[in-house]
C-alpha cells in the first residue's frame, strides 16, 4: 500500500464529510459537521496500519453520531476511505461483507427506528450500494494493476539476473582460452627467442656479424612478445574484457580461399601495416571475418563479397560486406552477437545491417591500445 494513502484518504474524508451531508441533506451545523469531519480525517490516518480496525471505528462512529441525532444522513460512505483500504490490503470479501452489514442496519434505523418515507430510504440505500460498489471496484481495478505491475517488473529482475548468469558462464569460459593464449602465442614466441639466443651464444666469438643479427632478432621478437602479454594482463585485469584464441591476420588466406571454393568471389583490401597488430586484437579480425563470410555463404545469396582492412597505430578497421539480402532487420542471430561481444571485449564497436546500394556491411572498429 502506497505510504501516502493514509493522507490522501484523509484529505479526502475532511473535505468529503461536509460536502456529503451537504448533498444529502444531512445536519449542516458548520461545528459538528467540521467535528465530525475531523474525527474521521484523524481516525483515517491510521488506515494504512491497521484497515479493518479503522473500519469498524468509523462505522461505529457513524452508528453513534446517527443514534445521538446529530447527523441525519450517511452509513456507508463517511468511511470510505477505510472500505477502500481494506480492499487494498486484499481482504475485499471482509469489506463488502462489512458494506452489506452497515448499509442493512442503514435500512432498518431509516425504516423502523426513524421512519422516513419509503422513496428516501431507498434512494439513499442505492445511492450508497452504487458508491460503495464504485470506491471498491477502483480499489480492485487499481490493486491488480499494481500486482500486474510488480509481477512484470519480478519477471524482467530474473530475465537480468539469467542474462547475467549466462555472461558470467561464457566469461569463465573464455578465460579458460586465454591458457591456450598464452601458450601458443606468448610461449611460441618466447621459444624462438631461446631460439635465437642460443645461436648467438654459439657463434659470438666465430661470427660476431651474424651472432649480432641474432641477438637483433631475439630482441625484436621479445618486443613483440611483450606486446602480446601486455594485453593478455590487460584482458586478465578487466575481467569483462575476454579474448578467445583463434588464427590471426596469417588464416585469413586460407579462410578467403575457402570461402571462393563455395562459389562467392571475395576481393580482399589492406591498408597499412599488419605486423604491429597485437595478437588478442588479430585473433577479433579473423573472428569478425570469419564469421562475416561464414553468414555471407550460410544465410546470404551473394555472389560477391568485399573485405576491407585499415591497420593504423591506434586502431584496426575490418568491413566485410556482401550483396546478398542478410539478415531482416530487427533480427540478429547469435553470430553477430558473438561478434559484437568479442569487439566490444577490447573497446571496439561493431555495426551490422543492410546499407543501400552495398548490400548486407559488417564494419568493425577495433582499438590497438585498448
Amino acid at each position: 500500500m502506497p505510504r501516502s494513502l493514509p493522507w490522501v484518504a484523509a484529505l479526502l474524508t475532511l473535505i468529503g464529510v461536509p460536502a456529503g451531508l451537504a448533498v444529502t441533506g444531512g445536519n449542516l451545523d458548520p461545528a459538528l459537521t467540521g467535528a465530525v469531519a475531523v474525527c474521521l480525517a484523524l481516525l483515517t490516518l491510521l488506515v494504512g496500519r491497521w484497515p479493518l480496525t479503522v473500519l469498524i471505528v468509523g462505522v461505529l462512529s457513524t452508528v453513534a453520531l446517527h443514534t445521538a441525532h446529530l447527523i441525519g444522513s450517511g452509513w456507508a460512505w463517511p468511511s470510505t476511505a477505510a472500505f477502500v483500504a481494506l480492499a487494498l490490503a486484499g481482504r475485499v470479501r471482509t469489506a463488502i461483507v462489512a458494506g452489506v452489514l452497515t448499509l442493512w442496519y442503514g435500512v432498518v434505523w431509516d425504516s423502523f427506528v426513524e421512519p422516513l418515507p419509503a422513496d428516501r430510504v431507498l434512494g439513499q440505500f442505492g445511492g450508497e450500494v452504487l458508491w460503495l460498489a464504485a470506491a471498491l471496484a477502483t480499489a480492485l481495478a487499481y490493486r491488480s494493476t499494481r500486482r500486474w505491475q510488480q509481477e512484470a517488473a519480478a519477471r524482467l529482475a530474473q530475465s537480468l539476473h539469467e542474462r547475467e548468469l549466462d555472461a558470467r558462464r561464457r566469461r569463465a569460459e573464455e578465460r579458460v582460452g586465454i591458457a591456450r593464449d598464452l601458450h601458443d602465442v606468448v610461449s611460441h614466441t618466447l621459444a624462438v627467442v631461446g631460439v635465437h639466443l642460443n645461436v648467438a651464444l654459439d657463434i659470438f666469438d666465430e661470427e660476431p656479424a651474424e651472432a649480432r643479427e641474432a641477438l637483433r632478432l631475439a630482441q625484436e621478437v621479445r618486443g613483440r612478445a611483450m606486446g602480446d602479454l601486455r594485453s593478455l594482463v590487460d584482458v586478465l585485469r578487466e575481467g569483462d574484457r575476454i579474448e578467445t584464441p583463434a588464427a590471426g591476420l596469417e588464416g585469413l588466406a586460407g579462410l578467403i580461399d575457402r570461402v571462393r571454393s563455395a562459389g562467392v568471389t571475395v576481393t580482399v583490401t589492406e591498408l597499412g601495416e599488419r605486423d604491429a597488430v597485437p595478437a588478442p586484437v588479430a585473433t577479433a579480425v579473423h573472428r569478425v571475418v570469419q564469421e562475416s563470410l561464414t553468414n555471407t555463404v550460410r544465410h546470404a545469396p551473394a555472389a560477391r563479397a568485399t573485405v576491407m582492412l585499415h591497420y593504423t597505430p591506434a586502431s584496426v578497421t575490418v568491413e566485410v560486406a556482401d550483396d546478398g539480402a542478410g539478415a531482416a532487420p530487427g533480427t540478429e542471430g547469435h553470430g553477430i552477437m558473438g561478434m559484437r561481444e568479442r569487439v566490444a571485449a577490447l573497446g571496439g564497436a561493431l555495426t551490422a545491417g543492410p546499407v543501400p546500394g552495398r548490400g548486407f556491411v559488417v564494419r568493425a572498429l577495433i582499438p590497438v591500445a585498448a
